[in-house]
């Protein structure tokens, strides 16, 4: 009797155990940043082309330095072309212009690092979603073209969250890989709020970290929800936008 009794309670324990890592937003997120690599992204060097721009990642036990750099016409009149490096680390922001330091006024400085960090951001997601600043929420599930997904919401602290730290995001994560294959986020405009939906495709895993492409997709109106763009999505209510191709990807350790 007491067999059955003890059985019939590790039985019961381990289905409550379930239930919460299904709804655990923290758990799933874990699990969702380890398929896609994350063990591998903490130290490694990754550099990518997306837009005319070369893009270069070095990060080491919790250090980082973020590179971005393209060429700039300096001149109207004068056939002068420039090369401007961009750095953001955990010292902060600095940008090279022909290999030579320049002083950049701190609201340019502030919108230059904004715009590095992004880039380098999105190209790893999920990874960096276990941060302090960053808030998670298990919004319940969807189906989107007959797959299922846990639906996450993630806003972030003023203290830590960046420039863009009011953005709101929302990921869908498989139920069964826990890869984030469809994410969205709302961001503020100077006309309002802006609405983007994300989808992945072209998958692939270069030295055990996993990058994709996205389309991305805009709402006809901004006048519906962040949560909702999915249903949209699945009506054929959104309008392609873009792609975010990261190309020529390379990744040493």
């Amino acid at each position: 009797m007491l067999k059955k009794i003890t059985l019939l309670f590790l039985l019961i324990t381990s289905i409550f155990s379930c239930e919460k890592t299904l709804k655990d937003a923290d758990i799933i997120v874990s699990k969702s940043i380890d398929v896609s690599g994350g063990e591998f992204i903490k130290n490694s060097n990754i550099e990518f082309d997306f837009r005319d721009m070369h893009y270069r990642a070095l990060r080491k036990n919790g250090k980082f330095q973020f590179e971005r750099r393209f060429t700039e016409e300096t001149s109207k009149h004068v056939d002068s072309i420039a090369q401007i490096t961009d750095n953001l680390s955990n010292k902060g922001f600095t940008r090279l212009v022909n290999s030579f330091p320049i002083t950049i006024h701190d609201s340019m400085a502030v919108k230059y690092s904004a715009s590095v960090n992004s880039v380098h951001y999105f190209s790893v997601l999920p990874y960096g979603l276990d941060g302090k600043a960053v808030n998670k929420t298990y919004e319940g599930t969807s189906k989107l073209k007959g797959k299922e997904y846990f639906k996450i919401k993630v806003t972030f602290n003023e203290d830590g969250g960046g420039e863009d730290f009011e953005d709101v995001f929302m990921y869908w994560i498989n139920t069964k890989t826990f890869k984030v294959e469809y994410l969205a986020y709302s961001y503020n405009e100077d006309d309002g709020l802006g609405l983007r939906f994300r989808e992945a495709y072209n998958e692939r895993y270069i030295q055990g970290i996993r990058f994709v492409d996205y389309n991305n997709y805009k709402p006809k109106t901004n006048d519906i929800r962040l949560e909702k763009l999915d249903i949209l999505f699945e009506q054929d209510e959104l309008e392609l936008l873009s792609k975010i191709e990261l190309e020529n990807v390379l990744v040493t350790k």
